[in-house]
């Protein structure tokens, strides 16, 4: 699709070469339109032509500084402030006039050595050197929150320990059991887990086991979360436990939803997806260059530079942030930013600025026509990283509250059809199968009458986090309404989707829903539809539906599939 595309996969040291290549290989047709620029505005001073040298220059020093050639991005800069001086000063005398006339000659003889000996070719490979600890915090924390999910046990009760190991294993957890402190001590010399559960009472030489319980704790890692559990229910193992730095109790027999809430909460084990940064230039190599540094930073990126391609972009990518260029040949960037914001799924969105311009009252009207920020060019790395990763900390945690279920976390009905209906054009245009899955716990109005509306609420709670942590970042879910789920399974045929929730429907079923009035289990229902077969968003969500109506009727607890 011409005006849009995503950056190539390619290595990154690759792209940042083909941008250089690119680079050179226009640089002598613009140095070559400069010059004749100049001799034209030596011979006849024309004002349009003066200021299309001063853009031209402009244009060439963003590009230089961006790409780290840094000579030859000094030399255009001031070229670019000597005609700026010219266009600015109607009244200059003749000495000044001369002056700024023999400043632009010299650069110009030196822009055009640089350009025939290759001089100003001084590459340099951009690193994490180049961006703050801030911006490689970022990096790393993406990169950490990825498999933190390893839990340690410290337990010689079997039974017990058996019981844990499996139920927080149907949420994507790994527990590695230990009998003794000591030999979760000697294992920590090779490995660091998310948390640590250790129970408090175990018998082993009880008289002086507190103490080496206080000398086993105050060793751990701060990082490795404490969480403690008993036979006893009182303020005083409560007290003890906080004394040792347990940042969560509980009494045996253990609450499985409470503790994987616990889990998530305290060591947020959710995968963080990466931000995702729409970027609107008609310059393609301006760009790149940008898409590179944010890329290095763990971001993705989409570039446009056919800024009336702009609503497809939109709904396709389904950015956290636009960074926009302001001046462009087809439309300026504060007019496409107030068609943005009449478009409702994109009201919220932010949208950086990003311009050479330094007139602050011009940048001041850009921000009031619908933009959150103002970057000037050039700009460092670490800076548009920075700028880009609080805005879209920001957006994130308010479209969390307007597009979440409050109970779940998952997305709600609204946002997750508009999302259906985005993944859904993605797919066709790149020919790839989707899968379509509606989901119903079975029996559950006799959960909330016959155990109340708190444990039916911990029973959706616990079906929202199974598929969040056993399903991928990339597969969108929702809370449909009520009792009902839907999922949407992008890159994935219809049959590979039956075998993942028949897996989860196991897996489910197994799950200990604890209560004051005992142990009980719920089981769930799921219909699958999938594309190419089913040709139509609504053909799709519908066949869906009537499968699950069939699993219903064929006993409950089962996976149907209807494939149109």
């Amino acid at each position: 699709m011409m005006g849009v595309r995503m950056p190539s996969e390619i290595d990154e040291s690759d792209q940042n070469q083909e941008l250089k290549q690119s680079f050179h290989e226009l640089l002598p047709v613009h140095i070559k339109e400069m010059e004749n620029l100049w001799v034209t505005l030596e011979a006849e001073w024309d004002a349009g032509k003066a200021r299309q040298l001063f853009h031209l220059a402009r244009r060439i020093s963003l590009l230089s500084l961006s790409l780290n050639f840094t000579r030859l991005g000094i030399a255009t800069r001031v070229i670019e402030g000597a005609v700026k001086d010219l266009l600015d000063e109607e009244n200059i005398s003749g000495n000044q006039l001369i002056s700024v006339f023999q400043t632009i000659n010299d650069k110009m003889a030196m822009v055009k050595q640089m350009v025939e000996t290759g001089v100003y070719n001084e590459e340099f490979e951009v690193g994490r050197a180049d961006f703050s600890p801030d911006a490689i915090n970022v990096v790393s924390s993406m990169q950490e929150s990825r498999g933190r999910r390893l839990i340690y046990l410290v337990e010689n009760d079997e039974a017990q320990a058996h019981e844990l190991a499996q139920q927080v294993g149907f949420f994507g957890y790994t527990l590695k059991l230990f009998n003794h402190l000591s030999e979760a001590q000697e294992q920590l010399a090779s490995e660091t887990p998310a948390a640590i559960l250790i129970d408090i009472d175990l018998p082993e030489e009880q008289d002086g086991f507190f103490n080496n319980l206080k000398s086993f704790c105050a060793k751990l890692p701060e990082n490795i979360q404490k969480i403690f559990i008993s036979e006893q229910d009182s303020v005083s193992a409560r007290l003890k436990a906080a004394y040792l730095g347990g940042k969560a109790y509980f009494s045996k027999p253990v609450n499985i939803g409470l503790l994987v809430d616990t889990l998530d909460r305290l060591i947020a084990v959710d995968e963080v997806l990466p931000y995702r940064i729409l970027i609107v230039d008609d310059d393609n190599v301006q760009a790149n260059i940008n898409a590179l540094h944010l890329k290095r930073a763990g971001m993705e990126t989409f570039i446009v530079t056919d800024p009336l391609l702009i609503i497809q972009a939109l709904n396709e990518f389904n950015p956290d942030l636009i960074l926009l260029d302001m001046y462009m040949p087809d439309c300026s960037g504060t007019d496409l930013a107030v068609v943005i914001r009449q478009i409702e799924s994109f009201v919220s969105i932010p949208i950086v600025f990003l311009s050479a311009e330094t007139d602050r009252e011009k940048q001041l009207e850009a921000v009031g026509l619908g933009g959150d920020d103002f970057l000037t060019k050039p700009i460092k790395p670490e800076h548009l990283t920075s700028a880009v990763t609080s805005r879209v900390d920001r957006y994130r945690q308010l479209r969390y509250l307007m597009m979440r279920d409050s109970l779940t976390g998952l997305l709600n009905h609204t946002t997750f059809k508009e999302r259906y209906t985005q993944e859904f054009s993605r797919v066709i245009r790149l020919n790839k199968p989707l899968a379509y899955a509606m989901i119903d716990l079975d029996n559950f109005k006799q959960v909330n009458d016959t155990y109340g509306h708190t444990a039916g609420d911990r029973v959706l709670k616990s079906l929202a986090s199974m598929l969040t942590k056993r399903l991928r970042s990339t597969d969108v879910i929702g809370r449909y309404g009520g009792e009902e789920f839907a999922v949407v399974l992008p890159n994935t045929s219809g049959q590979e989707a039956v075998k993942i929730f028949e897996q989860l429907c196991v897996g489910f079923e197994q799950i200990h829903h604890r209560t004051k009035s005992g142990i009980f289990q719920v089981t769930f229902s799921c219909g699958v539809s999938s594309y190419p077969e089913c040709i139509t968003p609504v053909e799709l969500a519908e066949t869906a539906d009537k499968a699950l109506y069939c699993a219903k009727h064929e006993g409950k607890n089962r996976v149907v599939s209807f494939f149109c």
